[in-house]
């Protein structure tokens, strides 16, 4: 029985039914203008502590090493000595080294580091091993002995076999059966005594507290070097998959539905059998049976996967996931024939607007950007600080550890209380009000990284929708639509709803910004033994990603009604907001269900490059042993893969994701907003309308299509 001229009901009260309303209106009016002024300045803003950073930092400070006067090693005057040498490595094992990351010895820039062990007593006396010697020092000491040279720390007390890591010269240290050698030597002499080379071994130790983590990333990073080209390759071919599938979608979406689902049960199903056969063939292999809680962390990962517990948890995690996917898909068979018929409707419309799955390489593009510029400002702004020196003394000084200037220090208090105290370079710090306020302007610089990212994806979200709802609310499909209906939409998204945009990706940017606070506590309180404040931590950081997870959904809707209306963020949301609470069976039942359709089918285009490149990658097949890179860590690439075929079929998936939810809306407003009689037709297709309305008398009420081919009927019939 059709309605009243507006008389459909919202919370209640009656609305205005439009009879002119023809889907995303044209004549718009700009939406959340403060916010949009709000935005632009804090953009300007942005702009500003860029240019702020970038004038102040100096990324030289975290790429090249730094000598005891602060100089850049292998850059300006040193350009020719790359390489930071240590006086007395046994220096570097103070713990004042794990405070100030700087060793209380003289540090000089140097071409190589040296290849003998020698010491300063004995090159003096002999001319070509003295020249060699000098190289090392930090002034030439001309006629001087050798005690003033040692007293003045000219050069070193003795030289010891080295080799260059991480642009520092290390003690070239072996093992002889159970014993440390240095140089093929057990001892050393340190122009005092003769030292066991194990003495050393504390030195290093503190010098290179991070040398297994960087030892690891100079490895990883040697592999991308190594496998960047076929990295490229196997994403590329994420990209044509993920074409592919799409293409199969728009003409055989039936079909395409089912064989996904049937794919990722059996790349699972492989998955599971594949890591049982490893899992079998280790029994008997000699330390495979350790767990890996007595292994514990290993720099060297391929180490886990000759662990049979490795493949048993692989076992457990596969199982587990393919039950679960297996269990919903019987629950939701019915559902999923539906589903089906909706993405056939969804398929059209991308048809339609075949423009649109490539927005996505827009969207990246911009989020790139954006990415990069948050990068580039955030290393500056870390390194804008300036060179801090602090007094280094052998033996009990009352200055010990405090600031001093380099220039001036041998005329002042302290190098006359401390007549063998050293100004050296310490680490990088500042007093000014900018170095005191630079925390302020990191933080201002995540935030901005958020928001911007946020409208990035805001953007594209109501860009598609707004190019998908024109599809929707055309009377005859397709030639009522703009023709070019994704450019329309991102002109009206730009032009009059930025301020929107803003607004929404603001409210998300605040609750991330909250979330990266509340790890960061929980990181501090890592130690803390008090059980109240880890459970409230606990507590807070669930519920502000529940409610990051909430704004994401509604703000999602909320574009698509600004979208098709052109109203200011809150109204469209919180119509958005009671649409779907009047029709949230619908929503449970369809559109979430065809949600978790495309993410079946994300699987397998993952699951499919993953599987070729784990096989090009590992060298376990002959067919590829010939082309695949010799690697230290092959799970590198294939990491680096997976996570890039994700994101590359997210970025075309999401189209039709899209495509559904703006259908979906589109739909459940139309039901309301009209009643299907031949005054006020629904805009959906037939098709739609059989989707979403079975068990009802949808057959009996014409769409806006049907009223169309009517009316061109009756009036080629009036001109006959």
């Amino acid at each position: 029985m059709p309605v009243e001229e507006g008389a459909y009901k919202k919370n209640g009260e009656p609305k205005k039914f439009d009879p002119d309303f023809k889907g995303p209106i044209q004549n718009r009016g700009c939406t959340d203008i403060v916010c949009c002024i709000f935005f632009i300045v804090a953009i300007v803003g942005y702009v500003a502590v860029g240019i702020l950073a970038w004038t102040h930092g100096d990324p030289r400070k975290v790429i090249y090493p730094t000598d005891s006067m602060g100089l850049y090693c292998g850059q300006g005057k040193l350009e020719k000595q790359p390489l930071l040498f240590y006086f007395n490595m046994m220096k570097c094992a103070s713990p004042m080294v794990l405070l100030e990351f700087q060793c209380p010895t003289p540090q000089v820039c140097v071409e190589k580091c040296p290849d003998r062990t020698m010491t300063l007593v004995t090159a003096v006396g002999k001319t070509q091993d003295w020249e060699y010697y000098k190289s090392y020092c930090r002034a030439d000491p001309g006629t001087k002995s050798v005690p003033q040279i040692l007293q003045e720390k000219l050069c070193p007390a003795y030289l010891i076999s080295s080799k260059p890591f991480l642009q520092r010269c290390f003690p070239s240290l072996g093992k002889k059966g159970e014993v440390i050698t240095v140089g093929d030597q057990e001892t050393f002499n340190d122009g005092d005594k003769i030292r066991d080379a194990k003495d050393l071994v504390a030195g290093m130790k503190n010098a290179t507290i991070v040398m297994e983590g960087r030892q690891v990333a100079m490895k990883i990073f040697e592999d991308y070097t190594k496998s960047w080209y076929w990295i490229l390759i196997c994403l590329l071919i994420a990209v044509v998959v993920s074409l592919i599938f799409i293409v199969l979608l728009r003409y055989l979406a039936g079909i395409m539905v089912w064989v996904m689902i049937v794919m990722v049960i059996a790349v699972f199903a492989y998955g599971i059998v594949h890591c049982s056969i490893k899992y079998v063939n280790l029994k008997d292999t000699p330390g495979a049976n350790i767990t890996l809680q007595q292994l514990g962390f290993q720099p060297d990962f391929s180490v886990y996967l000759h662990i049979r517990q490795t493949w048993l948890a692989f076992i457990i995690i596969l199982a587990i996931l393919e039950v679960i996917i297996i269990i919903v898909l019987i629950f939701l068979r019915n559902r999923i024939r539906i589903a089906v018929e909706l993405m056939k409707e969804a398929s059209r419309a991308v048809g339609y607007v075949m423009s649109s799955l490539f927005y996505p390489i827009f969207t990246f593009f911009l989020l790139t950007i954006v990415i990069a510029y948050w990068g580039v400002t955030a290393v500056f702004l870390s390194t804008s600080s300036e060179p801090v020196y602090k007094v280094f003394n052998e033996t009990v000084c009352p200055h010990a550890r405090e600031t001093c200037i380099p220039e001036n220090f041998t005329l002042s208090n302290m190098k006359r209380d401390c007549p063998r105290s050293e100004c050296l370079f310490a680490f990088y710090g500042g007093e000014t009000p900018y170095h005191k306020y630079l925390i302020f302007l990191q933080f201002y610089n995540v935030f901005l990284f958020f928001w911007c990212a946020n409208f990035v994806t805001a953007l594209g979200q109501m860009t598609l929708a707004g190019a998908f709802a024109s599809y929707y609310w055309a009377p005859n499909k397709p030639n009522d639509m703009p023709a070019f209906p994704l450019c329309a939409s991102l002109g009206r998204s730009l032009r009059y709803h930025t301020g929107s945009l803003a607004f929404g990706s603001l409210i998300l940017a605040i609750v991330q910004i909250i979330r990266v606070l509340l790890e960061y506590i929980d990181h501090k309180l890592k130690g803390a033994e008090n059980k109240f404040a880890k459970f409230l931590l606990c507590c807070l950081k669930c519920c502000f990603w529940c409610l990051e997870k909430f704004i994401k959904f509604m703000n999602r809707n909320a574009y698509i009604m600004v979208a098709i209306y052109g109203k200011n963020f809150c109204r469209s949301a919180r119509d958005a907001f009671f649409l779907l609470m009047r029709n949230v069976i619908r929503v449970v039942v369809l559109d979430k269900v065809t949600d978790f359709i495309l993410f079946l089918g994300k699987l397998l285009i993952v699951g499919l490059v993953g599987i070729f490149a784990f096989f090009f990658f590992s060298g376990h097949t002959d067919a590829f042993k010939g082309a695949a890179p010799s690697l230290h860590y092959y799970w590198v690439p294939i990491l680096t893969v997976l996570v890039g075929s994700y994101l590359i079929a997210h970025g075309f998936f999401s189209v039709y994701a899209m495509c559904v939810d703006t259908l979906f809306l589109c739909f459940c407003e139309d039901l309301e907003r009209n009643d299907g009689s031949a005054t006020r037709p629904y805009y959906m297709t037939t098709e739609l309308r059989d989707i979403l309305m079975k068990g009802t008398d949808a057959a009996q009420t014409p769409t806006s299509r049907d009223v169309a081919m009517q009316l061109t009927a009756l009036d080629k019939t009036m001109e006959n």
